[in-house]
C-alpha cells in the first residue's frame, strides 16, 4: 500500500507475509543500497539521518555487503556467549538492588535501559562516558529530534572509540572488526560500531520491555512463565510475532519499476517491509504460535540480523533476573494504561512502571554502576 515517511517522501508499504519474503530474499531486484533514492530527499527530511546510505551491510549491495557482513558476522560470532551471561548478571543485579526495597519502579528507566546500554557497552569494549554519548546521539537519530546533531555527536564519539581500541585493543566486537581482513577504514569501522549501538540498544530495549509488558499483562504468559510452564524465550518469540520491537524498517530499493502482487513498485522508491503486519498476515497465523520463529522481527535472507543469538541471550537473561528477584511484580494501577512513544518505526513504550512488595536486596559480586540514562 502507499505510505508518506514523512511528508513528501512516498513508499510503498508491505503488509503481506509472502510477499516480504520475495522481496527479502531478491536482492538482485530489491538492494538495500538507498544512495540513488536519497539524491532527491531534501537535506532537511526527519527520516533522512535514520535511512541514509552508510558503508555497512545493511545499507549496502554487491561486492561492498559480502565484504562488510563478513566483517560485522566475524566479529559478532567471537563473541563469548557464557562470558555475556555473566555480564549480563553483573549488571542486572545491582540495578535490581537500587530499587527492589522500594515497592516500585519505572522498569525502562531504571533498569532496561541502562542494563542494556551496559551490555552493550561491554560487547563493544565502550567506556561508559563515551557510550553516555553514543546513546544521546542514538535516541535523537531513531526519533527524528535533532537527528542532524545526532549524527555528528555519534561520529565523533564513536572515531574516539575506534581510536581508543586501535591503541589498546582487546577482546569486543570493535577490537575483533579492527583485526579483521576486511581492513575496515575509519568511516567504516564508525559506521559498523554505530550501528551495533543503534540496534543493539534501540532493538534490544524495545524487546525487553514489550515482553516484560506482556508478561505483567496477559495470564498466559505473565502466569506460565512465573509458574514454569512457558519459559521467557517463549514470551520472547510471542513479542517478536507480534509487537517486534522495530515494526517497520526492513527497506529495499528497487532497481527498476517491477511488478509485485499486481502492484507497479517505481524505481529507487523505498519499500518498507512492515515486520508487525506481515508477522500478523492471517495466511501464515496458527491458534498457537508457541515455539514458532518464523516471523521476520530478525530481517530474512542475506540482511538477516547476524546478532540473534546475543540479543536472545542478554534478554532473556534481563528478564530472569528480574522475575527471579521480584515474582509478585505488577503493572502500577496509578499510572493507568501504558502509553507508545511515536514514531514510524519502532514500537516502544514511554515507561513501564510497576509496583512489587518491598524486597531485601540481592546478593551482588560486584559494585553498583551510576547510570544516567539520556531519556524522557
Amino acid at each position: 500500500m502507499p505510505v508518506e515517511l514523512a511528508a513528501g517522501v512516498p513508499a510503498t508499504l508491505v503488509i503481506g507475509y509472502s510477499t516480504a519474503v520475495r522481496i527479502l530474499n531478491d536482492p538482485v531486484h530489491f538492494p538495500a543500497d538507498p544512495r540513488a533514492w536519497q539524491k532527491n530527499v531534501p537535506a532537511d527530511c526527519p527520516i533522512l539521518p535514520l535511512l541514509e546510505w552508510r558503508p555497512t551491510a545493511s545499507r549496502s549491495a554487491g561486492a561492498d555487503f559480502t565484504r562488510y557482513r563478513q566483517a560485522i558476522t566475524a566479529s559478532i560470532d567471537a563473541v563469548d556467549l557464557y562470558a555475556l551471561h555473566g555480564t549480563v548478571e553483573q549488571i542486572a543485579i545491582p540495578l535490581i538492588n537500587s530499587f527492589c526495597q522500594n515497592g516500585g519502579a519505572d522498569l525502562i528507566r531504571q533498569y532496561v535501559f541502562p542494563l542494556v546500554f551496559g551490555a552493550v557497552n561491554d560487547l563493544l569494549g565502550c567506556p561508559p562516558e563515551i557510550g553516555q554519548r553514543v546513546a544521546a546521539a542514538t535516541a535523537a537519530i531513531v526519533e527524528g529530534v535533532d537527528a542532524e546533531n545526532g549524527n555528528r555527536m555519534m561520529y565523533e564519539a564513536l572515531l574516539e572509540l575506534v581510536t581508543l581500541k586501535r591503541a589498546e585493543p582487546r577482546s569486543d566486537i570493535t577490537s575483533h572488526l579492527l583485526q579483521h581482513p576486511a581492513e575496515l577504514d575509519e568511516m567504516e569501522l564508525v559506521n559498523h560500531v554505530a550501528q551495533v549501538y543503534g540496534t543493539g540498544i534501540e532493538f534490544l530495549l524495545n524487546l525487553i520491555v514489550n515482553t516484560l509488558l506482556l508478561i505483567l499483562t496477559d495470564d498466559r504468559f505473565g502466569d506460565s512463565v512465573l509458574g514454569g510452564n512457558l519459559s521467557s524465550r517463549d514470551a520472547l518469540d510471542e513479542v517478536l510475532f507480534n509487537d517486534p520491537p522495530l515494526a517497520n524498517l526492513l527497506i529495499t530499493y528497487p532497481r527498476q519499476p517491477i511488478l509485485v502482487d499486481g502492484v507497479w513498485l517505481p524505481a529507487h522508491q523505498p519499500v518498507v517491509i512492515s515486520m508487525a503486519a506481515c508477522n500478523n498476515d492471517p495466511t501464515i497465523r496458527a491458534e498457537d504460535q508457541t515455539g514458532n520463529r518464523s516471523h521476520l522481527a530478525w530481517g530474512l535472507g542475506p540482511h538477516a540480523c547476524p546478532a540473534q543469538s546475543l540479543a536472545y541471550l542478554i534478554a532473556q537473561d534481563a528478564i530472569d533476573q528480574l522475575l527471579d528477584a521480584l515474582p509478585e511484580m505488577r503493572l502500577d494501577p496509578a499510572n493507568g494504561t501504558p502509553t507508545w512513544r511515536p514514531g514510524p518505526f519502532h514500537r516502544a513504550l514511554t515507561a513501564l512502571p510497576v509496583t512489587f512488595p518491598p524486597s531485601a536486596p540481592l546478593n551482588a559480586h560486584s559494585e553498583s554502576v551510576s547510570w544516567s540514562a539520556p531519556r524522557s
